[in-house]
């Protein structure tokens, strides 16, 4: 398709934090987890395509983590564009009901620098609040990088 301001996701202010420590210190610290990292990965492509490394970077997180499209419960795709989430949920045949289900970055919008931090929150507290337990995230980076994290909800 056609990439226009209106089908792309506008450059924002944002901020997100992400907290990461082993069980030890958790409990240690009293800390009470909201998810746990099952597995994650980052893999290149070429740059020339880079809107769609998430392809392969969800199919080797999701080989890591011993699970299939089917069995994962939501999928936040880093939306920069309408034309490449649409590209990952077909190629990748996942329900797009369970894509993006508060909006993507067109609608949230693409703080660059925090996105990669803001679609993990914005999973796991989706997460938490719904009940469900599996969850992937997955962006595409400049240069053809894709990264890709999968969770479960404690």
């Amino acid at each position: 398709g056609t990439v226009t301001a209106g089908n792309s996701s506008d450059l924002n202010d944002g901020a997100a934090a992400v907290v990461l420590c082993s069980n030890r210190i958790a409990k240690l610290k009293q800390l009470m987890p909201l998810a746990k990292v099952i597995a994650w990965t980052q893999t290149g492509i070429d740059p020339l395509v880079m809107g769609l490394a998430p392809i392969k970077t969800i199919q080797e997180v999701l080989r890591k983590a011993n699970w299939s499209i089917d069995s994962v419960d939501l999928f936040e795709l880093n939306e920069a564009y309408a034309a490449q989430s649409i590209a990952i949920i077909q190629e990748l045949r996942i329900d797009p009901e369970k894509v993006n289900v508060n909006g993507g970055a067109i609608a949230l919008g693409h703080p660059i620098g925090a996105s990669g931090a803001r679609i993990l929150v914005t999973l796991i507290h989706t997460l938490k609040r719904t009940g469900l337990k599996r969850g992937c995230a997955a962006l595409c980076v400049g240069g053809g990088m894709g990264l890709a994290i999968c969770v479960e909800a404690c």
